[in-house]
């Protein structure tokens, strides 16, 4: 069973009992960083918002059923206000916990059923090569986003390559994209960037960032670069939990495009740089 699936089998056992991250964690042996990835990239989710949706499905259907108390309700849902979940509520489906109860049926509202990936198919991935990189410098243009909804990224692209070629002195002629700051309601960051020597010029609207030494498990992601996220549910979800010897560094990730991809076409092949510590030995 994959990690995800085992996060997804813990967080439907615990809809009625308090739950945190770090218990979830806990419970499926890794760190808070790796579940967050993982469970992101199997199901472009976070965590807290896949249990907040589920919960307030199972809310729904409650209300829709005749529960004569909302605020139990609301309790159970883990809310501490009939106030705070009357809003969740809202948002979530568009109508307050009221109306749906006096409607009498959950039918037309956006429900969150549970999620099944023991039949997800699997994707292929090669193993790694380590690679063990000193400092780095970008120059790039940085955004926010959020894990269920990345189109943007391909926009920010766009905007950003007509500025690749001018910026410099460059340290690598392919562009890089740089994924980090995964929060725990599934935004990140993603920065469209050019490698640089630390002497380069910052053009206007564009950020320098640096990275500190780093040693990188490097994947090659050989499909169009839309489907760069099932490299990435591989690699957190299959390959990260049995990584003998080694574990994921709270790092940003580098998309290193080889020198045959076509920004035009999206194809040619990417390597992911996803960075690790090694553990000492015995």
């Amino acid at each position: 069973m994959s990690l995800a699936a085992k996060a997804l089998w813990t967080l439907e056992s615990s809809l009625a009992q308090p739950v945190t991250l770090a218990g979830i964690a806990r419970a499926c042996g890794v760190s808070r960083f790796h579940l967050a990835h993982a469970f992101a990239r199997a199901t472009g989710m976070s965590v807290l918002a896949y249990l907040r949706a589920r919960r307030l499905t199972e809310a729904a259907r409650s209300l829709a059923g005749g529960a004569p108390d909302i605020l139990d309700v609301a309790l159970g849902a883990g809310y501490g206000s009939h106030e705070a979940f009357t809003r969740a509520f809202r948002a979530q489906f568009g109508m307050t916990p009221e109306a749906v109860r006096g409607r009498g049926t959950a039918d037309g509202l956006d429900l969150m059923p549970p999620l099944d990936l023991t039949r997800r198919l699997a994707v292929p991935i090669d193993p790694p090569r380590f690679e063990t990189a000193g400092e780095i410098v970008f120059i790039g243009l940085f955004r926010r986003h959020r894990i269920d909804y990345t189109w943007p990224i391909a926009s920010q692209w766009q905007e950003f390559i007509p500025q690749h070629d001018g910026i410099g002195p460059q340290a690598q002629p392919a562009p890089v994209g740089i994924v980090g700051d995964l929060d725990q309601d599934g935004n990140f960051s993603y920065g469209c960037a050019t490698e640089v020597t630390a002497t380069a010029e910052i053009p206007a609207g564009l950020q320098r960032r640096r990275l500190k030494p780093q040693l990188y498990a490097v994947f090659r992601h050989g499909g169009h670069v839309a489907t760069i996220d099932g490299s990435y549910a591989a690699i957190w979800d299959s390959w990260m939990p049995n990584a003998a010897g080694y574990l994921p560094v709270h790092a940003p990730t580098l998309e290193r495009y080889t020198s045959g991809f076509d920004p035009r076409t999206g194809e040619g092949g990417v390597e992911l740089w996803v960075p690790m510590m090694r553990l000492p030995a015995g």
